[in-house]
């Protein structure tokens, strides 16, 4: 999961670079056709080729198309603010994940719970430092996405486990890249890509297949439980992203808030497990 995380904020960074000459729904775009030359033969590779058919699935595809939205408001966000700061905000939709089965599924979450994503929504709200001078409008960009993963998220519990993980990505790595084909020719003049742009979208699509190869084999090998709070070393690769890559270092309210969104995430994780192992030791 760690090298999940710093596959997609190697994609991610990639993607940022080509936006400095290139808008962001052509960066997409190219994104998904470089990340689609790499994920198709490995579909073949591993055997499911003959299950590409199971993609029409309606929470395949339903899934895919809140991946389309929260992708698109993400490379837009990306395109204007700090990789830092657009991840921090990306990190809430595991909260929001929480709030959204208590809303349609009327799970209990609990006052401690409730009090750990009220800390993580702060967090997120210190990154976007709405009304301050340094705040960025497209920060509601960065909300938008966490909602978009989080409904994406909960609509991928109905996907029927006989549908390969590795399938339902490329069936959403091709619905992005089409939905991002027909935004730029309708909404963005193209800019002709030169090799440097052909060398950094190839490579980011190459940290794109990887990140979703490494997630699988997280989730495969080992429990959930496990794995889960290692999720938020997103935060910490975009972060040094950000330094080495890009320059920017987060001001100290941005910084406070990555970090409050951690702890909250973090401390969610470690209290469910605690719980489930009392409740498996009184039955």
């Amino acid at each position: 999961m760690v090298l999940a995380t710093g596959s997609f904020v190697a994609c991610d960074s990639c993607m940022k670079l080509v936006m400095a000459d290139a808008p962001p729904l052509q960066v997409l775009f190219m994104r998904g056709v470089a990340g689609s030359l790499w994920c198709l033969p490995l579909l073949f590779l591993l055997g499911y080729g003959k299950l590409i058919g199971q993609s029409l699935d309606r929470w395949v595809m339903l899934r895919a198309l809140c991946e389309v939205f929260a992708v698109i408001c993400f490379v837009i966000a990306l395109a204007r603010m700090p990789i830092a700061d657009i991840t921090a905000l990306f990190q809430i939709a595991p909260l929001l994940v929480l709030l959204g089965v208590s809303l349609i599924w009327h799970e209990r979450i609990g006052l401690i719970r409730m009090s750990f994503i009220a800390l993580g929504i702060g967090g997120a709200l210190l990154v976007a430092q709405p009304g301050a001078e340094a705040a960025s409008p497209y920060a509601i960009f960065g909300f938008a996405t966490a909602a978009g993963a989080a409904v994406r998220d909960l609509v991928a519990r109905k996907i029927p486990q006989r549908i390969p993980v590795l399938v339902a990505s490329f069936t959403t790595l091709m619905m992005v890249m089409i939905a991002a084909g027909l935004a730029t020719a309708g909404f963005e003049s193209w800019s002709p890509p030169t090799p440097r742009h052909i060398v950094l979208m190839a490579t980011s699509g190459l940290f794109l297949m990887f990140g979703h190869m490494l997630v699988f084999l997280a989730f495969r090998f080992a429990r959930a439980s496990s794995v889960a709070p290692f999720y938020y070393t997103f935060t910490l690769w975009a972060v040094l992203s950000s330094i080495v890559v890009f320059g920017e270092l987060p001001n100290l309210l941005s910084l406070g808030g990555m970090v409050l969104i951690l702890v909250s995430g973090l401390a969610i994780v470690l209290f469910d497990g605690r719980r489930r192992r009392v409740e498996a030791g009184a039955v």
